[in-house]
């Protein structure tokens, strides 16, 4: 009589892969603690909503709005503890399909970003807005025209302006123009200087001086520019990083950045250096 394998024999443990690496989320779990942050600490300096963090951390992507995000997510957070993301971008690329095509960021941080009530209008004030223009137009076409008579008597009897002659042989030397100065010398050196353009896409973007002071928290739509100043430096966050242009200080940041990857620099006097 044969006895069969049991579940538990060795031959069943050769015949099964192995993969010692641990899961996304447990990876970015643990360095988070090895680093001594909170979740809550984590979503304070990489702007991603606690719910989200705590989803990633249980391998629960769902929440992320899609591949591209769910990869900045991770490459973000993993930054944030000490990690390096590139084998973790890699392994949830093995682990869903390969590399995802690039999406518009926008939906995501404007579903995750609190949308006001709409106003109602206030037809109130602007009915008494248009009385009051109205009644301020005809005092002014008033006052104006008894103006006017008024003055034109006074130039009637005041000295006729004496004429400039010019001799005819003289000819007058032309102001030569002042030369405009580049772009590059307009930059304070004693500043860090910021610019930043959404050249073919919007991006969501937040920049904050070097005191934490937040300078701008919102979408650059295309074709639109910024710039921001600080003396000692100034912190961005760049939602959707790809179709930003960089200028520090006056000299373009050669650095492509990824469509839809989240981007987190920081630039001080006598960059530009990515920090």
């Amino acid at each position: 009589m044969s006895i069969g394998n049991s579940p538990d024999s060795p031959e069943d443990d050769r015949n099964s892969p192995a993969d010692d690496r641990d899961s996304i989320g447990r990876a970015l779990q643990q360095g988070r603690i090895a680093a001594g942050l909170t979740v809550d600490e984590v979503s304070a300096s990489t702007r991603v909503r606690i719910p989200i963090v705590h989803a990633i951390e249980e391998d629960d992507f769902s929440r992320c709005g899609g591949d591209v995000y769910a990869r900045g997510h991770i490459r973000t957070l993993a930054r944030a503890v000490g990690l390096d993301p590139a084998p973790l971008v890699e392994q949830y690329d093995d682990e869903h399909g390969g590399r995802p095509a690039p999406t518009p960021a926008a939906p995501l941080f404007e579903a995750e970003r609190i949308r006001p009530e709409p106003r109602r209008p206030n037809w109130t004030a602007a009915m008494v807005a248009a009385i009051v223009a109205v009644v301020g137009f005809v005092g002014f076409t008033m006052f104006n025209g008894t103006d006017t008579k008024d003055g034109a008597g006074a130039v009637a009897e005041g000295p006729a302006p004496e004429k400039k002659t010019t001799s005819p042989t003289t000819k007058p030397t032309p102001t030569p123009p002042r030369p405009v100065p580049s772009a590059i010398a307009a930059v304070p050196k004693d500043k860090v200087t910021v610019k930043l353009t959404a050249v073919d896409d919007k991006s969501w973007i937040s920049a904050k001086a070097s005191d934490g002071k937040l300078l701008f928290d919102g979408l650059l739509l295309k074709g639109e520019s910024k710039t921001f100043q600080d003396d000692e430096r100034v912190d961005l966050i760049l939602g959707n990083a790809g179709p930003i242009e960089l200028f520090v200080n006056g000299k373009k940041i050669e650095e492509k950045f990824e469509s839809g990857a989240v981007e987190r620099l920081s630039y001080a006097k006598g960059d530009p250096e990515a920090g």
